[in-house]
């Protein structure tokens, strides 16, 4: 996507007549300003002008991309380009929204490592092991995959009736594993995808289930899984700056609510492009990350909380229009907050900020120009 200040020549026609013929054209590009220049690093891996001009240009409110708060591109494991916002800084934390799916989804995958929970066994939720439940065959897998069948609404034409609204924000704020998983079921359970941060709830408190033997003391609960995150994932990636949030029942808000600075988030974009890997440790089996990135049976676009850029045209999927190269996944966030891993190209981009609905698309057109200016490897 090129800004007006990008533009060469007025007119493909111009391309094989003369400037005079055709009446004249644009001003030369300009190039990148000193300041574009600055946050990119000399030898960042692709033409350092071009570069600076395209991670600018997030930047850039005309563009109508929204606001970018804070900005990254790693390659090679190495900080190549990182900008702020007026007000942000490398110590800013910024709320994940769904990216905390993700998050949420190693936390799970390091219990299953551990033996504490079984991929493809019956979800541990006491509530639906009674006879005759048919919720007792939802299993982790179809949780991880948005695929339980349980009735959840993650958005709707009137947004406070949604099960999302209410269980975030509104009657269901205070418990919100129990309202998740009090639903019935509108599908079969594996057969339908339905995005929900409901789900992912019920992930979290799964994982503190395990983690304090049952215990129902919301202190208990919260102390529990924040010592886990701490000591197996945040602690040894030294993302010093996450905090997680926990409602008032001591359930990790698991689907959307743990705050992080820019360079964490890109530390955790790292982690899961190196297959859960980090300076020689394995804190979650590689196998964990590669099921995360296999794609959901009625949903090829998605994972394991986790979205893919396989059917990238599908209008539901939030990666479109990025779908080259093969194997790009990310961890997508509410207003714009994306962790993109492309393995193929040894890159992690992140951007976080504030973007409307009617501007996701045009922000991710401009994520592509960046992805695309990277060779595969």
């Amino acid at each position: 996507m090129l800004s007006p200040r990008r533009t060469l020549l007025a007119s493909p026609v111009c391309l094989a007549l003369s400037l005079a013929a055709c009446g004249g054209g644009s001003e030369p590009d300009p190039g990148p300003t000193e300041a574009e220049l600055a946050v990119v690093e000399e030898n960042p891996g692709v033409g350092r002008e071009r570069l600076a001009m395209e991670f600018g240009d997030l930047f850039e409110q005309e563009q109508g991309l929204g606001e970018t708060r804070a900005a990254m591109i790693m390659h090679n494991g190495e900080i190549v380009a990182e900008r702020y916002a007026e007000g942000y800084d490398a110590d800013t934390r910024i709320i994940s929204w769904s990216m905390a799916k993700t998050v949420t989804a190693v936390m799970i995958g390091m219990l299953i490592a551990d033996g504490a929970l079984e991929l493809d066994a019956p979800a541990p939720i006491a509530s639906w092991q009674r006879p005759g439940d048919a919720r007792g065959e939802i299993t982790l897998r179809h949780l991880l995959q948005m695929r339980s069948g349980l009735d959840h609404t993650e958005s709707g034409d009137v947004p406070y009736e949604s099960s999302e609204v209410r269980m975030l924000f509104l009657d269901q704020r205070d418990d919100m594993a129990k309202f998740a998983e009090e639903q019935p079921l509108e599908a079969e359970p594996g057969e339908k995808f339905e995005y929900s941060s409901n789900t992912t709830v019920i992930l979290a408190d799964i994982a503190a289930n395990v983690l304090t033997d049952g215990s129902t003391d919301p202190e208990t609960r919260r102390k529990a899984v924040d010592t886990y995150l701490r000591t197996r994932l945040f602690g040894p990636l030294g993302m010093t700056s996450m905090v997680p949030e926990y409602d008032a029942s001591g359930t990790l808000i698991g689907g959307s609510a743990i705050h992080g600075s820019l360079r964490d988030w890109a530390r955790f974009g790292e982690f899961l492009r190196n297959r859960g890997s980090y300076r020689g440790t394995q804190l979650v089996p590689r196998q964990w990350v590669e099921f995360m990135l296999e794609p959901s049976p009625p949903a090829p676009f998605y994972g394991g909380q986790t979205w893919l850029n396989t059917q990238a045209g599908d209008p539901q999927n939030s990666l479109y229009p990025i779908d080259n190269p093969s194997g790009i996944f990310a961890a997508i966030g509410h207003m714009g907050q994306y962790i993109l891993v492309s393995p193929q190209q040894r890159l992690t981009v992140v951007r976080l900020g504030h973007s409307g609905d009617d501007e996701r698309r045009a922000l991710l057109r401009q994520l592509n120009d960046l992805v695309e200016l990277y060779p595969t490897q």
